[in-house]
């Protein structure tokens, strides 16, 4: 399912599929800027996103074996909830 699928399927329940548009942008980018200030988003029954720092480290070149400074930088973190793992299995 991508993007697209996903507002089709908001559309089903909301009445236009434009509406359906600006509810998926609003939920992906209410849950972008939360992690970009460094909270936690919980969305119950489904799981955690949460911005988790990577150290910076030493890497190699694949072509020249040569070793590289990897910069530290934020990552998103997703953790399913207890629902979704059931949902699954």
């Amino acid at each position: 399912m991508n993007k697209a699928d996903l507002v089709n399927e908001v559309a089903k329940v909301v009445s236009t599929k434009k509406e359906a548009q600006a509810a998926v942008d609003t939920v992906v980018q209410a849950i972008t800027d939360a992690l970009a200030k460094g909270d936690s988003v919980t969305l119950v029954g489904f799981g955690t996103f949460k911005p988790v720092a990577r150290e910076a480290r030493t890497g190699r070149n694949p072509q020249t074996g040569d070793p590289i400074n990897i910069k530290g930088r934020n990552v998103p973190k997703f953790t399913p909830g207890k629902a979704l793992k059931e949902a699954l299995n």
